[in-house]
């Protein structure tokens, strides 16, 4: 039975896609700070097919293919460019093993390039040309869609559709919501707008902002945009003084002192029953997921994913759980330390 594909899926209910692989890979120690390169995928492939796995279990309905600044100019910027087909070939041959192994979909990836400037031709066709060769290799991969994500640029995100759209795959494409918007000078709404009037299948905001921060914006795209929306926020308590995770630590400590600033599983629950009365209907976390964040995600969705049978269950607790299941020594000794 072939699988359903992604407005299929959209029309039945929310979709969650799980992001963060940069992050979740840099704690584990395969991802270096900095030039945020997915070499793991050559080098420890392993490591990424294990992610993927716990995303999967954990309520992902698609499996997104790790090339995320796995394009020429990143490894360019490493000395690796040479290895940039092999890089998203590897990647690609994961992610569909993983989502294989059970219903998910699977997205190709296309992000920001770096090299795109506004008002400088030469580097749009730069861009396009990354672009062109990735979506290439997503297409002879069979992917399911192409997630194109975190551009500050209308015009590149619009770049990035118009490759998607040669090859004929259906397109989600989200900006990052940077506190001064776009470089381009559109407003984070409108270039949404104007992205669904190109065609792309889903438009939203990925990566920068934390839930709190997010939330505006999304009520503001529900209002202006019809068709599915997509919020894929960071989970870092921002704020209206720190609208984005880059402002919660000193520039010399930015992406590695986040820590302090983590929400909580039931924090991430409570904001995706809040984005999901806002009307969106893509879902996902950015930069600093773990699969217990989207497990906490998917069972807030009504999603009872296949790891929620390992989801927190005090009362089979030694000292916390029923008192008759268990010896009254250690259950009227830990109630004294609760006072």
């Amino acid at each position: 039975m072939p699988k359903k594909s992604l407005v299929e899926r959209l029309e039945e209910g929310p979709v969650i896609c799980a992001e963060g692989y940069l992050f979740e890979l840099e704690r584990r120690g395969y991802v270096q700070v900095g030039p945020f390169v997915p070499e793991v995928v050559l080098n420890y492939p392993n490591a990424v097919r294990e992610l993927h796995r716990e995303f999967l279990l954990t309520g992902s309905d698609i499996i997104e293919a790790f090339t995320y600044y796995g394009h020429r100019e990143k490894m360019r910027l490493i000395g690796k460019e040479h290895l940039v087909k092999d890089l998203n070939v590897k990647a690609l041959e994961i992610a569909k093993e993983v989502a294989a192994e059970g219903d998910a979909l699977v997205a190709g990836n296309i992000c920001n390039t770096n090299v795109w400037v506004p008002d400088n031709p030469a580097t749009h066709e730069e861009a396009r040309l990354m672009f062109a060769e990735q979506v290439a290799w997503a297409k002879e991969a069979n992917v399911d869609l192409i997630v194109a994500e975190t551009f500050d640029s209308y015009g590149e995100a619009l770049c990035a559709l118009k490759e998607i759209q040669k090859a004929g795959i259906p397109s989600v494409v989200t900006f990052t919501t940077l506190k001064f918007g776009l470089h381009d000078g559109l407003g984070l709404v409108e270039a949404c707008k104007k992205l669904r009037e190109e065609g792309a299948t889903v438009v939203g905001f990925n990566c920068a902002r934390g839930p709190e921060t997010l939330l505006p914006l999304l009520k503001q795209l529900r209002a202006e945009v019809t068709g599915p929306i997509a919020a894929l926020p960071v989970p870092y308590r921002t704020t209206q003084e720190k609208p984005t995770f880059q402002t919660l630590s000193p520039l010399h400590h930015c992406y590695t002192e986040l820590e302090p600033h983590f929400l909580t599983r039931y924090e991430i629950a409570d904001y995706t029953r809040q984005m999901k009365e806002v009307g969106v209907n893509y879902f996902g976390l950015c930069c600093g997921n773990s699969p217990y964040l989207n497990r906490a995600m998917a069972e807030a969705l009504g999603k009872r994913p296949p790891a929620s049978q390992y989801s927190p269950d005090l009362s089979k607790h030694f000292a916390l759980g029923d008192k008759k299941d268990f010896k009254e020594h250690h259950t009227s000794s830990w109630a004294k330390f609760d006072k």
